[in-house]
């Protein structure tokens, strides 16, 4: 049974590692391309867009796939969309790990919670601070609207948008620790921290971090994401595509 998985996460690589010896199935990684070294993969991979829906469409069909995994970012709303449009134009099943958002702690938690970067730019103030930017290299043309403040971003790889013209860069790929984080904030002399609400353990704990050092943190909520079937880990996808599988072939001894 051909797979297709849109990767990208930690659940994408754990899914893949799964399937990798599983003599079921032949799965095929996707990336988007975003990160110049990505992590090495332990299935075939093939990395860039498939030119909208029709492109992904044709895509399927020309491969052979049988069921797709959405294990995409949470903020790779674009992508998860095609994926619907396309499984649902030419019928073959998609299953979605979702991953579950961080949750703020009542009373220990100062989150002001946005919907934009540019919401997030805003809600800086305007007096000058030091605000670690933790939301990926993308986005971050947005703070060049507030020039007054002095930024650090951690980033996987350089920008290549406009950007702040006080800003420095920390090249560095999670997953972190408490106490790294919490040196590094207190270190930096951080007053803000802007961050999305990816979820996943891998970079909550500057989440902690901030809780035991008390700063601020704005949190760009999550976009609309269109998904398949409501999957939360890859151990219940990997328990999906076995449904599909037996499905699959109860359907080909049937003749239907």
């Amino acid at each position: 049974m051909r797979i297709l998985i849109l990767g990208g996460t930690i659940e994408a690589s754990q899914l893949a590692r799964l399937l990798a010896d599983d003599s079921r199935f032949e799965a095929t990684m996707s990336l988007a391309g975003r990160t110049v070294s990505p992590k090495q993969q332990v299935l075939p991979t093939r990395i860039g867009g498939f030119g909208g829906i029709a492109g992904l469409e044709t895509w399927l069909r020309d491969n052979g796939i049988a069921a797709v995994v959405d294990a995409t970012h949470p903020y790779a709303a674009q992508i998860s969309a095609h994926a619907v449009a396309a499984c649902n134009g030419i019928s073959i099943p998609l299953g979605s790990i979702i991953r579950a958002p961080w949750a703020r702690e009542d009373g220990r938690d100062n989150w002001i919670e946005v919907e934009t970067t540019g919401a997030a730019a805003h809600a800086l103030g305007d007096a000058p601070a030091r605000v670690f930017l933790s939301i990926g290299r993308q986005e971050l043309a947005a703070f060049a609207a507030a020039p007054q403040h002095h930024y650090i971003a951690r980033t996987i790889d350089p920008p290549d948008v406009t950007l702040p013209p006080d800003i420095r860069f920390v090249y560095d790929r999670g997953p972190f620790d408490i106490a790294t984080e919490q040196a590094f904030l207190a270190r930096e002399k951080i007053d803000m921290i802007v961050s999305k609400n990816s979820g996943g353990a891998a970079t909550y704990p500057k989440i902690v971090a901030s809780r035991r050092l008390q700063l601020p943190v704005v949190m760009i909520s999550r976009p609309h994401k269109p998904h398949g079937v409501a999957l939360d880990v890859p151990e219940a996808a990997m328990h999906w595509l076995e449904t599909q599988l037996a499905h699959g072939a109860s359907s080909s001894r049937r003749g239907v």
